[in-house]
C-alpha cells in the first residue's frame, strides 16, 4: 500500500512517520483493498489554539471507490486516530454491503432461473 503524507504545517509534518505507521496498522487487514492512502494535516485556526488540527485521511479502492474522511481535534495524534477510525468503519460497512447476499423476492428470482 502507498501511503502519501501531506502536512501544511511545521508540526505536523513531524508526525510522517508515525502517521504512516498508524494508517498501515489500520488498514492491515484491509491492504489487499486499499492500494492508496493518503493523510493531510493542517492547523484550522493557526496559532491561536483550541480544537483546530484537522486531519484528512483519503483511501482509494477497487470495490468501494474512494473514501474521505476529516476529523478535528486539539493534537495531531487524536485527529489521526479518529479518521483512521471513521474511515476504517465506512470502508468495511461498504465493502460489506456489497457483499450481501440477495434477500427477498430477488433471490427467490434469481434461485429460479
Amino acid at each position: 500500500m502507498q501511503v502519501i503524507f501531506e502536512s501544511r504545517d511545521a508540526d505536523g509534518s513531524h508526525l510522517r512517520d508515525l502517521s504512516v505507521e498508524r494508517v498501515r496498522f489500520a488498514l492491515r487487514r484491509l491492504t489487499a483493498l486499499v492500494p492508496w492512502a493518503k493523510v493531510q494535516f493542517s492547523d484550522v485556526n493557526g496559532p491561536r489554539g483550541g480544537v483546530d488540527k484537522r486531519c484528512q485521511v483519503e483511501l482509494k479502492t477497487e470495490g468501494a471507490g474512494t473514501v474521505v474522511i476529516a476529523s478535528l481535534a486539539r493534537d495531531w495524534r487524536t485527529a489521526l486516530d479518529r479518521s483512521l477510525n471513521r474511515a476504517t468503519r465506512v470502508l468495511r460497512r461498504s465493502l460489506q454491503r456489497g457483499q450481501k447476499p440477495a434477500r427477498g423476492r430477488s433471490a427467490k428470482l434469481a434461485l429460479d432461473s
